[in-house]
């Protein structure tokens, strides 16, 4: 188990760990994925078909051991609930190094990086500090605990070479706490009470998320001045002038009344413009108005498109901005609709491409083919060319799919095969632990990636291996997340998926507990007569006769894919 510590953050021999990731790789290579491009026509097939990896940025690698103490933060907070040292270089050393790669990522997904408080609260749990990216001072700064705005620009660079898209956390509800080192925030911007009850819409929206936490009045035309707290800071730093002659043209440009939500709105699209970013994850998107995420949906498009310009051939595809929302305990059960007891909200009428299943974690200890049919049912109906957002375990969810990390290998199974767009947590793929002994509350969701676990090898290569070979899988059939789902087979459960969207077609036949050894899998109409096979899971081969594919490996699942 790892032990919380910034130190135990560093991989202990990058070397040992690269050379152990490549020998933990399935049998055979994944074959070549697919000419994603061709799915700009249909934007929803794309996205369902993606793997989002997300990191709680200081939780996930230190390359960067210089910024661990930044601003004069102390390590004095409660366990789990100080700056580790993961920074923004660690993240690009693993995409440098290929890690997502093998892992079949498309999408990474990191906590916010914008300047947090300097000083730290006490929730209730003990003495925290915004270690997680949520308690924003200065939206227009990189906290320098995670980097600079160099390593962002390097971060989003990088991972564009290898095809990965990043999307940027959003974060437009609430700003940090006031601490003896964070001032606090003007009452024309925030409100300090009351805290939400949750009993309506008005209960939801129109307070603090939790007490003591300032909510970013997101409700008001009314136009504010700078914060002088912020005037202060920009002053310091030299940039004043320069900052408010963008916000001027801001201003200008569109008219927007000089509110609160236009200012966040101007500086976090601003991020998409500078650097590139594919696309926003909202955080807490019901604990303020709908309307909010449709104006920040318009200003983000016309950023993107305005870095587009002024990068040429930098952008991976013509696919548009993309935006998933946060709206806590929504469930594609309740088909595009968030019931808040006294109104109904559509958010996907409301700037989102997508939203966040929390259900999906406890739907997944259904059989699968209850899991997989009940999926693909609900993105062919009431959420058609939408796209859900699946996960076993995140960063705020006390109740993931598989807390003690009892069944790593179902879990990625589950989430990997499943229809719909899959977000990998952090050290899902690896079994990190989700429970800290000393730690308390959601501090325990967030314990330290298990580098060091992976390095011994043994059951966490294993796992490892299994997650790749079934992302890598993912990654090369968008059939897979955005298919048509049919039953073959019953007992050993075996499922066909097929796609065809526009110039796309795609097909696999998978198949599941099937024991060890010789086995013939049917292939029914997903494969023609005489057609050549490879598991993608043991490497094995086979061709088609009489309807079926007779393979032989250790493994209980295997993955039908054309041989290349």
């Amino acid at each position: 188990m790892a032990r919380p510590g910034a130190r135990r953050l560093r991989a202990p021999a990058l070397l040992a760990l690269a050379a152990l990731a490549a020998c933990a790789r399935p049998a055979v290579a994944p074959g070549p994925a697919p000419a994603r491009a061709a799915l700009v026509a249909d934007p929803a097939a794309f996205w369902n078909s993606a793997t989002v990896y997300f990191i709680v940025t200081d939780r996930f690698l230190d390359a960067d051991s210089t910024n661990d103490r930044a601003l004069g933060r102390r390590h004095d907070g409660v366990l789990l609930r100080n700056f580790e040292g993961g920074d923004l270089a660690g993240v690009i050393r693993k995409l440098e190094e290929g890690y997502f790669d093998r892992l079949g990522v498309d999408v990474l997904w990191l906590t916010p990086f914008v300047e947090q408080t300097h000083g730290a609260v006490d929730e209730g749990t003990g003495r925290t500090y915004g270690y997680h990216g949520y308690w924003t001072r200065d939206w227009t700064a990189v906290d320098p605990a995670f980097g600079t705005k160099a390593d962002v620009k390097r971060l989003v660079e990088v991972a564009h070479r290898h095809g990965i898209r990043v999307l940027m956390d959003a974060v437009i509800n609430h700003v940090g706490h006031v601490t003896p080192e964070d001032p606090a925030w003007p009452d024309d911007w925030v409100r300090y009470e009351p805290t939400c009850t949750y009993r309506d819409y008005a209960t939801t929206v129109d307070c603090t998320l939790v007490k003591g936490l300032p909510d970013l009045r997101t409700d008001r035309d009314e136009p504010v001045a700078l914060p002088p707290a912020l005037v202060e800071k920009w002053k310091a730093e030299g940039r004043l002038e320069r900052e408010v002659a963008s916000l001027d043209a801001f201003f200008r440009r569109t008219g927007y009344p000089r509110a609160p939500r236009y200012y966040v709105i101007k500086w976090l699209t601003d991020w998409v413009r500078e650097c590139g970013f594919d696309g926003y994850r909202v955080d807490t998107a019901k604990h303020f108005g709908e309307s909010v995420s449709a104006e920040l949906r318009k200003e983000a498009e016309v950023a993107f498109a305005d870095w587009k310009r002024a990068h040429p051939g930098e952008a991976l595809d013509a696919l548009p901005f993309f935006m998933v929302g946060e709206v806590y305990n929504w469930g594609p059960g309740g088909g595009r609709l968030y019931d808040f007891g006294d109104r109904k909200v559509d958010y996907f009428a409301h700037g989102y491409d997508g939203l966040i299943s929390f259900a999906f974690k406890a739907e997944a200890h259904a059989p699968y083919d209850t899991l997989f049919a009940h999926m693909e049912a609900t993105l062919r109906g009431p959420l058609a060319g939408k796209v859900v957002l699946n996960y076993v375990s995140s960063h705020d969810d006390g109740g993931p799919y598989d807390r003690d990390r009892q069944d790593p290998l179902g879990a990625g199974t589950r989430l990997l095969l499943a229809p719909g767009m899959a977000q990998v947590y952090y050290g899902d793929e690896t079994a990190r632990p989700l429970v800290v002994p000393g730690a308390n509350g959601d501090a325990n969701l967030r314990s330290l990636m298990n580098w060091d676990d992976l390095a011994r090898g043994g059951r966490t290569a294993e796992i490892l291996a299994h997650w790749q070979a079934l992302g890598r899988f993912r990654r090369a059939h968008p059939a897979v997340g955005a298919g048509t789902h049919r039953v073959l087979q019953a007992a050993p459960y075996v499922f066909a998926r097929t796609l065809d969207a526009g110039v796309v077609h795609d097909g696999v036949v998978v198949a599941l507990e099937t024991g060890t050894g010789t086995k013939a899998i049917p292939v029914g109409d997903a494969f023609a007569e005489g057609t050549p096979l490879v598991d993608a899971y043991s490497g094995a081969t086979g061709t088609v006769q009489g309807g079926r594919v007779t393979i032989t490996s250790a493994s209980s699942v295997v993955l039908l894919e054309r041989r290349p």
